[in-house]
């Protein structure tokens, strides 16, 4: 009995015999994870991303914003379905591609090298999404099916970011709000 003192083991043997062992073991167990275009099942709205190495964002500055560390797929994905949801009657379903992005803003490396990680908020700089979706009903029945560019080159004046805001998507999220408030009729 190498690598392990007398005390521990004999403490190991009491918690498992009392039945303590198990249950600490199932709750250090790690959640299944569902990979980034990986639709969950059951869902009543699915996000993928196609192609997400060539968005627009990925070919400038890399899957990961490379000069701060964060990622924007997931956080957008996690939103389009929280808000979809919501939208959607029930038993209806929502399937969304997302084809291209480009997030507001932009780096401007050229204001020196205390600002070379700051994305700059600029109107030359709008929030894009292109995707495809295909909305059904609880019969399966196809709604409504289509592509969609999703702009606002005004997305500094249109008061889409409240004062205090400080998500650094927020801009990229009230492109996906707005396209979702139209409704499911009006997809």
């Amino acid at each position: 009995m190498t690598g392990i003192h007398p005390c521990s083991f004999v403490a190991l043997l009491a918690l498992a015999a009392a039945g303590g062992l198990a249950p600490a073991m199932a709750a250090a167990a790690p959640p299944p994870t569902i990979a980034v275009g990986e639709p969950v099942p059951g869902a009543r709205v699915t996000v993928n991303y196609v192609n997400p190495e060539e968005f627009s964002e990925a070919r400038q500055y890399g899957l990961q914003d490379r000069f701060n560390g964060r990622s924007y797929l997931e956080p957008l994905k996690a939103h389009l379905i929280k808000r979809a949801t919501k939208m959607l009657p029930a038993g209806d379903r929502l399937e969304v591609s997302i084809t291209d992005i480009k997030l507001a803003g932009g780096y401007e490396p050229w204001h020196g090298p205390q600002l070379r990680y700051v994305r700059f908020m600029k109107d030359v700089y709008p929030p894009r999404i292109d995707l495809d979706f295909k909305l059904t009903d609880s019969n399966g029945k196809v709604v409504r099916e289509g592509s969609r560019k999703l702009r606002n080159l005004g997305y500094l004046q249109s008061g889409a970011a409240r004062v205090g805001d400080t998500d650094p998507l927020r801009y990229d999220k009230a492109l996906i709000d707005s396209w979702l408030r139209r409704g499911p009729e009006n997809l």
